[in-house]
């Protein structure tokens, strides 16, 4: 288990405050005309939004994975300050209901007005559907001044056995083209692999992207929840731009391994559930959570605040029955391996 002391925790919230406090002075300057900045996400040409720390707040009721760099010691990937993109699953999927499209098209649209750029979807969002709601407010954005990133993958999740996936190379295409036509878009800017396929030599996964690439059907490859192999021999075949990984006060486990890899191969972080799923958002959401939900209740904060030690609050971060799906269980079959050879 990983300890962060008191200290380190108090520390780390001043610091964001404080970040936030300045940016939001210079996001003031910036809406009277001026060009939203942009940071490179990676090393490899993908640049993104710069936002205020603000959308957390304004957001928060509706969406729990507003995607941002959890720690401000990245800096190795980003400038002064941190920047933000727009994680749309919970207009559609897991931790509400789903919102009406015209809602969800306002959000997406406001969001944009405050200086978002970076839209995240996926096709087993929803599932599908959050990639149509997305499609259908980017027809009222300049598409040229969005970096959109979606993610193929999983083909299907189960309470019982969990998530099917799926990464072959003939399962990849298919993939990209039915999210291309939800979308309605020429081109995907980012796309993931969203899980990693174990089955399946990751070299296969990434040559079809690299097709897809050259074709200029997606202009960037990420990966999600892989393992620093399984990294590694992508990266071989073509530069992989984005990592998305679960980074947060209670989920420091990459920054042994994964985060100096990235810095090594100059590779982008995203990550995911950077306030805990809302656990440190700084306040309870008061309003009733539907049934289906995957956030914590009020009453779920109170008694986890009750018994867990401010000095032992990193973690576990992932169900058992789903431990399967994280980083550590992301090696890949290898080239021989699968031909037996």
């Amino acid at each position: 288990m990983t300890v962060l002391t008191a200290p380190d925790e108090l520390r780390f919230r001043r610091n964001l405050q404080e970040e936030a406090f300045l940016f939001r002075g210079k996001m003031a300057e910036q809406h009277q005309g001026v060009e939203i900045p942009r940071v490179k996400l990676g090393t490899r040409g993908l640049e993104t939004s710069l936002c205020s720390f603000q959308l957390l707040v304004h957001f928060k009721p509706c969406l729990n994975s507003l995607l941002t760099p959890s720690e401000l010691k990245i800096n190795f990937l980003f400038k002064k300050f941190p920047s933000l993109g727009f994680g749309c699953l919970g207009l559609s999927a897991f931790y509400n209901d789903p919102v009406p499209d015209e809602v969800g098209i306002s959000i997406i649209k406001h969001a944009f007005a405050r200086g978002i750029t970076f839209f995240d979807t996926s096709d087993i969002y929803g599932p599908q559907t959050n990639e149509i709601l997305v499609g259908k407010a980017l027809k009222q954005l300049p598409r040229e001044k969005v970096q959109l990133a979606t993610k193929f993958g999983i083909v299907k999740t189960d309470p019982a056995a969990g998530a099917v996936i799926n990464g072959t190379a003939g399962y990849v295409r298919p993939s990209v083209e039915a999210s291309l036509k939800r979308l309605d878009v020429d081109y995907i800017d980012l796309y993931y692999q969203h899980r990693v396929d174990t089955k399946t030599p990751i070299e296969d996964t990434m040559g079809e992207l690299k097709k897809l690439v050259e074709e200029g059907k997606i202009k960037y490859i990420g990966l999600s929840e892989a393992s620093p192999e399984t990294i590694r021999r992508a990266h071989v075949v073509h530069p992989v731009s984005a990592l998305q990984m679960e980074w947060s006060l209670w989920s420091r486990d990459i920054e042994n391994e994964i985060i100096p890899l990235c810095r090594e191969l100059g590779i982008g972080i995203v990550p995911y559930s950077p306030l805990g799923r809302g656990f440190f958002g700084g306040r309870i959401v008061a309003e009733s959570v539907p049934a289906n939900s995957y956030l914590l209740t009020e009453e779920d904060l109170k008694e986890i605040t009750a018994v867990v030690p401010l000095n032992e609050i990193a973690g576990s971060r992932t169900l058992d029955r789903l431990s399967h799906l994280t980083w550590k269980f992301a090696n890949t079959l290898t080239k021989e391996k699968k031909t037996g050879s």
